[in-house]
């Protein structure tokens, strides 16, 4: 740990600051963090033994990165997560416009400074977090954003074109000792990418023509979304060719990761006043939704089906549940099968559907729902188990459901149909009668799409009859 007590150059050499490169420093990092075992990028799931050890290894051999995948997989967040590896804090001189090594400044306002005051120079310290920047590839993106441009200004004040201290730097070498990333980068005009193939390879820049040579110490990383390479633009193979490592990132591969996601990003409503319980039957019908939609042929899949699907979708269900427990004056806030409808407008915007008739959308998100129940139904429970409920149905037995019903009224279901109490049981054992309720729904229409049992839809209720 360096002492951030230093203020001038003299104090700093004085404590015995040795400056490494980015890449270096990331290095050191990482082999530190992986001799004590620690979550280098918490809060990514389902990456461990993809995505995560060939970062690692991109990391080790000092490579400029580009995360290649659909939407919704993280790569953003992946790349926020790198300044993990920087240095808590690190000395730079103060009152220069780009973060400068104290010991050997690459601008000429640096050199400047350093040649004014010498091992008085004044230093500052600079957080992490302000070592990195972000820039979302768009078309109106200029070369003056990304690497700097002569400033009026300057030259109105009495300073010649060909002074380099006319300039104004842009994004890049204000991360100087840092870490940027180009978001979309098939997005962004090919005469632009042109002008990063000096910083990816020569690590220098040119404004207009002068010769200005600032050795740049920056790590520079990119996303793109392979659908973005047909639609809309293109890498071109120079600037892709300087990329040292090209990962290839995915949607969660068990649905146990996707649950995971899904909750860890979902808003919350617990509160004092309300229980929020969520059975694990209905987290997996969520998840399973997204993960149907990923396979189905009538869902876009160049788009692809990003994991903020489950996000919304979980969002939306519990949001029902709410509104139910709220309108009841319960305290339990627990989803049901009968909420499964109300996530369709947070599934609407979430995926892309190929070319249907008019009118037959719903119809498929329809069918999406109905599959991911049955999936989970046949995978928690098996319809020969649940002989005794149906042979109840088939001499005469109906039930109302409905989203509007309060718990109580499924207790009395308990003990009026034979057998469905056992099996409850066996799906959510010891539960309080919200989650009862939740887990009478979810057998009931189980059975019905098993075709076991006949479903007819009432104003506000379903009723299922043998």
């Amino acid at each position: 740990m360096v002492d951030r007590r230093a203020t001038t150059v003299r104090e700093l050499r004085e404590a015995g600051y040795e400056p490494v490169s980015v890449r270096e420093e990331m290095r050191r990092n990482l082999i530190a963090g992986l001799r004590e075992e620690r979550d280098l990028f918490p809060g990514i799931v389902g990456y461990d033994e993809t995505v995560l050890p060939r970062l690692q290894n991109a990391i080790l051999s000092a490579q400029d990165i580009i995360l290649l995948g659909e939407r919704g997989q993280a790569k953003t967040r992946i790349i926020r997560g790198l300044t993990a590896l920087l240095d808590e804090w690190m000395p730079a001189l103060d009152g220069v416009e780009i973060p400068e090594n104290p010991y050997a400044p690459i601008s000429a306002p640096g050199r400047r400074l350093v040649d004014e005051f010498g091992e008085n120079a004044p230093i500052r310290w600079v957080h992490r977090s302000e070592r990195y920047a972000e820039k979302l590839a768009t078309p109106d993106i200029t070369i003056a954003d990304l690497i700097g441009e002569i400033d009026p200004i300057k030259v109105a004040e009495g300073r010649y074109l060909s002074d380099e201290l006319t300039m104004h730097y842009g994004l890049i070498p204000h991360t100087n000792r840092g870490i940027f990333a180009i978001n979309e980068l098939p997005d962004l005009a090919e005469r632009i990418q042109v002008g990063l193939l000096n910083v990816m390879e020569e690590r220098d820049i040119q404004i207009r023509g002068h010769k200005v040579r600032l050795a740049l110490d920056v790590l520079i990383v990119a996303t793109a979304n392979p659908e973005d390479y047909t639609n809309r633009g293109r890498i071109i193979t120079p600037l892709k060719d300087r990329y040292g490592s090209q990962i290839r990132t995915h949607y969660p591969q068990a649905i146990e990761d996707e649950i995971a996601i899904m909750e860890a990003e979902g808003q919350s409503y617990r509160s004092d006043e309300f229980e929020v319980i969520v059975p694990d039957h209905m987290k997996e019908i969520v998840a399973e939704i997204t993960r149907l939609a990923r396979r189905s042929p009538d869902v876009n899949q160049r788009s692809g089906v990003s994991v903020r699907a489950s996000v919304a979708n979980y969002e939306a269900l519990l949001a029902n549940a709410l509104r139910r427990a709220i309108r009841l004056g319960e305290r339990a806030v627990v989803p049901r099968l009968s909420d499964l409808p109300f996530v369709m407008p947070a599934l609407q915007g979430k995926v892309e559907l190929e070319t249907v008739e008019e009118g037959r959308d719903e119809q498929v998100l329809e069918r999406l729902l109905q599959g991911a129940v049955v999936a989970v139904f046949n995978r928690r429970c098996s319809v020969a188990d649940l002989a005794d409920v149906v042979d109840a149905f088939s001499e005469g037995e109906s039930v109302e459901t409905g989203e509007n019903l309060p718990s109580s009224a499924y207790e009395e279901l308990l003990t009026r149909v034979s057998g469905l109490s056992g099996a409850v049981d066996a799906v959510a054992p010891g539960a309080p009668p919200a989650v009862l309720a939740s887990a009478v729904e979810f057998l009931l229409e189980g059975l019905h799409l098993n075709k076991r049992l006949n479903k007819e839809a009432l104003a506000g209720r379903t009723r299922y009859r043998g």
